[in-house]
């Protein structure tokens, strides 16, 4: 029964990232009609924004889909979670370039402004803040960590809508219309500060560094705490994704046990693993004294 349980959670949460794809895309075409005819920088600069989390929810909806559908294979022994870093590394490239073209656009203008159309800014706010507000309204109740990631993007495309809702306030009462290159300068910015942060974190887990949420000591603290192993040695954890980590370790056990035994050893070190973190784990065992090759 928990293995269907498991499947449907899965499913449900391809449901809400596909519904928050679709609101995210059609209205990010929106955006970008709209800042060409109202003329605001900075409403491209929120539509490129909104386009990279589109890119990110399209990809996150299509990966997550494709690990509940596919098992592993001769080809792909771990699955195809590794194929979410080659879509975050090419959704940070779209982003970088894209950014840095508004940027070098909207910085000359913050001193030499042009006009804009400030109630079409406003309506297209209002409508930002809605609509984004509504997808993270539908990711809300989302266990996935990937909902949970999407949700922390929506709420950041959500405030820069306020922010453009308070600088078309600021141009339609003060006239001033400097605050449009400069809000789009601003978000260009963060959305560089986003983009170089998670390529970071992309790089970290190619070149398998111990992932940031897992924590070593422990991890040989906990298996020690076990009776039956006095030491614990060739400790290598990784991840494939960010999210789904991997163990091997050699395990030094205190006398020779039989094949059940060493069963049901496993069975509560995996299950201690699993606290730590650790979705996949691989144990050898050895004897007090043997030689470990490779060690």
């Amino acid at each position: 029964m928990g293995h269907h349980h498991h499947h449907a959670e899965h499913s449900h949460g391809s449901k809400n990232l596909k519904t928050a794809f679709f609101l995210n895309l059609s209205f990010t075409i929106v955006e970008f009609i709209g800042g060409l005819i109202t003329g605001s920088l900075a409403i491209m600069s929120d539509a490129l924004h909104d386009l990279g989390d589109s890119l990110s929810i399209g990809m996150s909806w299509y990966f997550q889909h494709l690990s509940d559908t596919r098992d592993s294979n001769q080809k792909f022994t771990y699955g195809y979670k590794r194929y979410s870093l080659l879509g975050a590394i090419i959704n940070a490239a779209i982003l970088l370039i894209g950014s840095v073209i508004i940027i070098s656009e909207a910085a000359p203008q913050i001193t030499n402004p042009g006009e804009v159309d400030e109630q079409g800014m406003l309506i297209i706010a209002i409508f930002g803040v809605i609509v984004n507000g509504a997808a993270v309204l539908r990711l809300e109740k989302g266990k996935s960590l990937n909902e949970k990631v999407i949700r922390l993007h929506l709420m950041e495309d959500v405030l820069g809508w306020v922010a453009v809702l308070l600088g078309s306030l600021l141009i339609m009462y003060f006239d001033w219309y400097f605050i449009d290159p400069l809000l789009s300068v601003m978000i260009g910015v963060f959305i560089i500060y986003n983009v170089v942060s998670n390529l970071k974190k992309s790089f970290s887990i190619i070149l398998q560094t111990t992932p940031s949420d897992v924590d070593i000591p422990a991890i040989h603290e906990g298996l020690k705490s076990l009776p039956e192993i006095i030491d614990v040695h060739d400790c290598h954890v990784w991840s494939m994704d960010g999210q789904y980590h991997v163990l091997s370790a050699h395990v030094v056990l205190d006398k020779v046990y039989s094949l059940r035994e060493l069963t049901d050893i496993k069975s509560r070190a995996k299950l201690l693993l699993a606290e730590l973190n650790i979705e996949h784990s691989t144990l050898e065992f050895e004897e007090e004294g043997e030689e470990c090759e490779g060690c």
